[in-house]
Formats: C-alpha cells, structure tokens, sequence
C-alpha cells in the first residue's frame, strides 16, 4: 500500500504542476505488477481528483499553518481519500502513510492529521459543507459559471460530476440487438440493463477484453450520451460523410454500423488517428482515414462536397470531467473563450464542406454556453441566408444533454444548408 500511495501522490502532484493526467497516469503504472495494484492506483488517483476540493479543505482545516512540504501535502490528500473513500482498512492506510512520510516531523505531523481525521470526521464535514469548492469539489468560477447558467440544475450537475462514470457499450447493430446481448452478458455473471437504442451499461467496469464479443467487434466502449451522435447526424447509404476530429473512433464506427457511407474520418493528430483504424479493424469496417487539421481544409480535402458532416469539436470537456478530473483544476476561466474562438473557426471552414440540402451536427463534451447554444446562435446570425437549424427529439430539444448517472454531458446542434 505504501508504494501506491507514493506513486498516487507523485501522480497528483505532476497533474496539479499542469501535466494531464493521461500523461501521468500510465508512466505511474509502469511500476506496478499485478492488474489489482494497477486498479488500486488508478482508483485512488481518480478518486482523489474528483474530490480534490473537499481533501483540500480537510487538510487546511487539520493544519495549523500551511504546509511548506508539497510533497507531504499530497501524500497526505492520497490518505484522506483513502481513509473516506476506500475499503482500505484505515490502521494500514494510516500506518504506511506515516511510514511514507519519512522521519521526524514529517512523521509525527502525518500521524497527527490522520488520526485527527478519524475522531473529527463529522467536524470536518461540516466545515466542507459551508465551502463551495470542497462541498461541490469544483473551482468556485465552474461552481459559479453552472449557477449562472443553470439557476434550476447546477446541482444536479455538479453532484453528477462527482460520480464514478457508468460502464456502457454500444451493441453493433449489425451484428447483435440489445435484448440478445443483455441474455449474453447475464449468462457471462455480467449484469447489465440497457440505456439507449444500442447502450447497455453494466453494473460494474469489467476489462474490454472480457466481454463477450468484444474482440470480434460486436460492442464497443461507449458513453450514451455519446451514442447520440450517430444517430442524429443519421447518413444514409451511399452518402458521402466526414467525421471531422475522429479520434479515437467510437463515433466513426457507429455511423458505420448504421450505415454503408462513404466514410473520410479526419483527425489533426496522425498518432491518434492510427487508433481510429484499429477500432474499425476490430469492428470490420473501413473508411478513408485523413490526418488533417478541420479549420484548414485547403490541405487535405479533395473539393467534393459532403452530404453530412459530424463537426465534434475541441471543448472544455466541461461535461466529461468525472472522466477526467483534471480538467476542472487544470482549465481557467478565459480557456472556454479560446475553446469558442477555435470553435468558431472550425464550423465556418467545415461549413464551406457541406453540399446544399446536407446537414452538419456540431457536437461537444461541454456543458458551458459559449460553446454551445451560443456557439450556434452567432453561427445562424452569420448565415442567415444558407442555414437553418433542424428540431432534435427529445430528450434533446435544447440541444443540451446534462450528465446524470446514465451519461455524460454533450451538446448537439443539426444545422441544414440551405
């Protein structure tokens, strides 16, 4: 437990200095052996990330100055997490976080907090409650961006931001139907109810590997929230479509399972486009795959016009960040200004793509305004003469699909050229 808890602080404290966490983690799992351990870490590094806020206050609350040792600090935070949020018995959490933290006062100050944690649990909980950014674990601007924005739900929100992120998959529907697959995941001692049209979302994460069909490409990881995406853009045969900012893939295998298209799946990052072929491989299915950049499509696009293009655009990720919980802590408030400016550049060029009577989805992981409704809005005043926006179903009539228990955040918006 003690090499786990070093390696978790070592990881928190390299996100926190600005690394990303996709970056950190797997350099930290190098050093463990068994896939238990490896859990175990990813398990408290998440964890403690989506609760950073409120071990923050707890700490401060357990000091009497602040600390001066970084490196204790977050050893510290890693106990805490354990403590209130892990099975972990509490004397071996407690003793080998003293033993980490070295000799002398570093040893006596981190047997003292912890044990001070202990018998004043419900204390320090209160203490949490009256600090928005330790109740919520959320920067006070996020907190005070979702109040602003969504006076009736920012709670619900930001409880939903705090969850473990549901384990679903998309069912290939050419292969399967969700009722078959679901008797196959309870023969298999996998309980799953479904989610959506094609989502099925198990009781619990298992490895990829261990699913039914998954290596022959009869299901694939994705949110259900995610799955919309597809089904909206909804390319028909024969019709020539772009996934621009493809990778990793999910959404350009969907629309190929539902439909044979002439498929150009574009990504900027030429690595991260070589998964979008390895997710096709395993589902069977092809398309053109194009390392390129959306906003300048001078570069790569070959002046045929396309009948649908999915326009999934780089966001704040402000409705995925249980996924990643560095991006709450890691974004500032001017970035979701960048993020609209970019945005906005990108719809305009990939807008001149689209063929007269096509449609164009823009889609984002967001759930913040100027990213989404009034990313379109600005969009629409600019085009007044050749675009309208189309009516989605319910339960997206806004556009707007807010996380809860069942999927992430996402935003989408159907514009027709017209």
């Amino acid at each position: 437990m003690r090499k786990l808890q070093q390696l978790a602080a070592g990881a928190l404290e390299e996100v926190l200095a600005g690394t990303a966490l996709h970056q950190v983690l797997p350099r930290c799992l190098q050093h463990l052996h068994t896939p238990g351990e490896r859990g175990a870490l990813q398990d408290i590094v998440y964890g403690s990330l989506r609760q950073l806020g409120r071990l923050d206050a707890w700490l401060a609350a357990l000091l009497d100055r602040p600390l001066t040792d970084p490196q204790l600090g977050w050893l510290l935070r890693v106990a805490l997490y354990q403590l209130a949020y892990t099975r972990a018995p509490a004397h071996a959490v407690v003793h080998n976080a003293v033993t980490a933290a070295g000799q002398g006062w570093r040893r006596g100050l981190a047997n003292a907090v912890l044990r001070n944690f202990q018998r004043c649990r419900a204390e320090l909980d209160k203490i949490a409650a009256d600090q928005p950014s330790a109740r919520w674990s959320h920067p006070d601007w996020w907190i005070a961006k979702l109040q602003a924005e969504y006076p009736d739900q920012w709670q619900g929100i930001l409880e939903a931001s705090l969850l473990h992120p549901p384990f679903t998959l998309r069912v290939n529907c050419r292969r399967g139907d969700v009722a078959s697959y679901l008797r196959r995941l309870n023969e298999a001692g996998m309980p799953a109810h479904q989610t959506g049209p094609d989502a099925v979302t198990l009781d619990r994460a298992v490895p990829v590997h261990s699913l039914p069909g998954f290596d022959q490409g009869e299901v694939s990881v994705q949110d259900a929230g995610a799955q919309w995406a597809a089904r909206l853009l909804d390319a028909q045969a024969g019709e020539r479509v772009l996934d621009a900012c493809a990778a990793p893939g999910g959404k350009s295998g969907h629309i190929l399972e539902r439909a044979d298209v002439d498929l150009c799946a574009l990504d900027v990052d030429a690595v991260r486009l070589a998964r979008v072929r390895e997710n096709l491989d395993r589902l069977q299915l092809q398309a053109t795959l194009l390392a390129g950049d959306a906003a300048q499509p001078a570069a790569w696009w070959d002046g045929r016009p396309f009948d649908r293009i999915l326009a999934d655009v780089p966001c704040s990720a402000s409705g995925v960040v249980r996924r990643n919980p560095d991006i709450k802590w890691l974004r500032r408030p001017d970035d979701i200004a960048q993020f609209s400016a970019q945005q906005a550049v990108m719809l305009e060029a990939l807008w001149r793509l689209l063929a007269r009577g096509g449609t164009l989805l823009y889609a984002t992981c967001s759930i913040f305004d100027e990213e989404n409704d009034g990313q379109v809005r600005a969009f629409l005043a600019r085009h007044i003469k050749d675009a309208e926006r189309c009516p989605l179903p319910q339960p997206l009539t806004d556009g707007a699909l807010l996380p809860d228990a069942e999927h992430d955040g996402f935003f989408y918006a159907l514009l027709r050229k017209t």
